[in-house]
């Protein structure tokens, strides 16, 4: 929810109207109330709504928890590709989502990591109601994936793919629980899966935040 087509392009919009009606137009095409839905990106939209950034994400966001409450979706939550901006719009009046979906993986930068985890503090939400996406940064077909050894950040990852330890590890960058991947390959999937019998080394992984930190304000590394 947050975008709507329109003929040229998709509209970014975060009317607490045009939501709740976007929800119960999901239902319906659906044939079924929606288990989720998320409200996307609206780091978008509030670039054009300041200085009322604060009012605007907290009726946004309570659109789509009256539409919970009605039982027109069954949860929602927040889907944020750059959460920078959100963290400080969050106060105690801002309806808190059942779940929060945020950029993960080895390519994600230290400021949209910190956001991601300032975000989830800022909204009470612990590890299981956090979500990654987006862990390969776009396709496994990168070359990227060809230069690094992902497997560095397991315990005894020499039985994995690199594939499968950039998405292990993907887990920890920021701490979330579950990963949603979009394929339509089942041996792909298979793979993922088993990933997770893969140990992260935490230790390799926080001296990683840690140069990430470090390259960002200029340090060497």
């Amino acid at each position: 929810m947050g975008y709507f087509p329109r003929a040229d392009r998709a509209e970014h919009s975060l009317d607490p109207t045009r939501l709740y009606g976007a929800v119960e137009e999901a239902a319906r095409n659906l044939g079924r109330e929606p288990d989720v839905v998320f409200l996307h990106n609206p780091e978008h939209s509030l670039q054009e709504a300041a200085p009322h950034n604060r009012d605007v994400l907290t009726l946004a966001c309570a659109a789509l928890a009256d539409s919970a409450r009605q039982g027109i979706c069954g949860a929602w939550g927040i889907a944020s590709w750059d959460p920078s901006p959100l963290p400080e719009l969050i106060d105690a009046t801002t309806p808190k989502p059942s779940v929060l979906m945020v950029r993960a993986g080895l390519l994600v930068g230290i400021r949209t990591l910190d956001a991601a985890d300032a975000l989830a503090e800022a909204l009470g939400m612990g590890g299981s109601m956090v979500w990654g996406m987006s862990p390969f940064g776009g396709s496994t077909d990168a070359p990227v994936w060809d230069r690094i050894d992902p497997r560095v950040f397991l315990r005894g990852g020499a039985g994995l793919s690199r594939v499968q330890a950039a998405f292990r590890a993907a887990y920890r960058l920021p701490q979330v629980d579950s990963i949603a991947v979009g394929t339509d390959e089942p041996a792909h999937l298979g793979e993922l899966i088993g990933a997770l019998a893969g140990e992260v080394d935490e230790q390799a992984i926080h001296q990683y935040r840690s140069l990430l930190r470090g390259r960002s304000h200029g340090q060497p590394v």
